[in-house]
């Protein structure tokens, strides 16, 4: 990466060495045929689809899993006994992390949980695997770099897109200057969400089979409420529509959308975002809304966002409702999950082209663990090394702070912050006793 586009030293390091290396050699590497045990925290969706493709890499031995939610712990061991694994199942991410057998973990837990767990982590010596967003918060992102540093661990974010045939086919379109001039990006994502939304539950009891002030965590205390936790059968989970844990669609889907724009620019962040949105139409008690759209000003190009849940209209004739597009002087670039399509301008001399159907370029997951479990050997950077989820993450964050404040945001890179006093507050984490975010 660019040193200037780099987080600043003195925020990411407590040392000179190793920092922005290529090597993060330890002196541990695991050999060729050693087998490198996982530990699993939080077992929901994504921790289970972790989990699942975990076990398709050879050179992985899941060890442990650890959910507070004993029908997920219960469901986890048994599909890893499935797969041929005997993992033991404890309650207590602490217990995982002080385990010396366990070599890496994985973080799939709720949003709020991330930048706490990646870090403490890293200093138990564990590389780490731990899902997008990064962070909640814009002052947790750098601390996960700093940790990721300082302690020398590799930390693979799950932003697997960047792993893709399709995106990294885009990014090549990109460098090699196909689509001409660029000065204009756009990523969207639509649906159809029903008025009642995910309904009004009442705030009750927890589960008792649920460890609900573990669940909380960090976050403010609250009650109880279906939809704060969100682990339903028939939906994904809602707690990302709640700010306490998460940052709606717009840190759901929104860092897979802005990531790839990130992936083919060179990691280059925005200087300025300007955002508006509301819950126009859905009657729930969720908080985030559900329309929304940003515009965030990059040095050579603007970007928007936007978020229709609404209407499930899809763009550029494709079936899926979502994507990333880049506008050139000579062709549009559209990429998805789906595939990434070339489309000339009138009069462009650039041919029409479509990567699509692909079995080999579909794949994400499987090749983003691989690619992690192989820079746990070699100690080199992964694809998507947390710096990269940093930004993206934090680029997220800063559209949910303009829409939710009212204001331009003008990001300072250099010092992490932005220009705007009365919004610097906000950039803080904010944790509830006994929780401490230290590297």
């Amino acid at each position: 990466m660019d040193s200037q586009n780099a987080i600043p030293r003195r925020q990411v390091l407590t040392a000179a060495a190793t920092v922005f290396t290529t090597s993060l050699f330890t002196g541990n590497v695991k050999g060729a045929n050693d087998r490198i045990a996982v530990g699993f925290i939080g077992l929901g969706a994504m921790g289970s689809s972790n989990l699942g493709y975990a076990m398709k890499v050879p050179e992985v031995q899941p060890a442990a899993i650890c959910d507070i939610y004993q029908p997920h712990a219960e469901r986890a061991v048994a599909a890893a006994a499935k797969g041929g694994f005997t993992v033991k199942s404890v309650k207590d991410f602490r217990d995982v992390l002080a385990d010396k057998s366990i070599d890496a973990v994985c973080i799939a837990t709720p949003d709020h949980w991330h930048a706490y767990m990646a870090v403490e982590a890293c200093k138990a010596g564990k590389d780490v695997y731990v899902e997008k967003p990064s962070c909640v918060y814009v002052e947790e992102g750098p601390k996960m770099v700093q940790a990721a540093r300082k302690y020398n661990r590799v930390v693979q974010a799950g932003t697997m897109q960047r792993s893709g045939g399709y995106f990294r086919k885009a990014a090549e379109l990109v460098k090699d200057g196909v689509a001409g001039d660029i000065t204009f990006c756009h990523t969207f994502q639509s649906g159809s969400t029903a008025r009642s939304g995910y309904g009004n539950p009442p705030d009750s009891a927890p589960p008792v089979d649920l460890d609900w002030n573990m669940w909380l965590g960090p976050a403010p205390r609250r009650e109880f409420n279906l939809n704060r936790w969100g682990v339903k059968a028939a939906t994904f989970p809602t707690f990302r529509y709640f700010w306490d844990y998460a940052g709606g669609a717009m840190t759901d889907w929104g860092v897979h959308l802005i990531d790839p724009l990130h992936q083919c620019f060179g990691e280059v962040m925005p200087t300025a975002v300007v955002a508006l949105g509301d819950k126009f139409y859905v009657r729930d008690n969720t908080e985030t809304p559900d329309t929304m759209e940003a515009t965030f000003y990059y040095p050579k190009f603007l970007a928007t966002y936007e978020s229709r849940t609404c209407n499930p209209l899809p763009l550029f004739g494709r079936d899926q409702g979502y994507g990333s597009t880049i506008h050139g002087t000579e062709a549009t670039i559209f990429v998805n999950r789906g595939g990434c399509w070339l489309i000339p301008n009138p009069k462009s001399k650039v041919a029409a082209a479509s990567w699509e159907n692909d079995p080999a370029m579909n794949a994400m997951n499987l090749p983003h663990w691989q690619n992690f479990v192989a820079c746990i050997k070699s100690r080199e950077k992964p694809t998507s090394d947390i710096e990269t989820c940093v930004r993206s993450s934090t680029t997220c964050l800063l559209a949910n702070l303009a829409m939710r404040f009212k204001t331009r945001l003008d990001w300072d890179e250099q010092n992490w912050t932005v220009q705007q006093d009365a919004a610097k507050p906000y950039l803080k984490a904010r944790y509830s006793a006994p929780w401490k975010l230290e590297v």
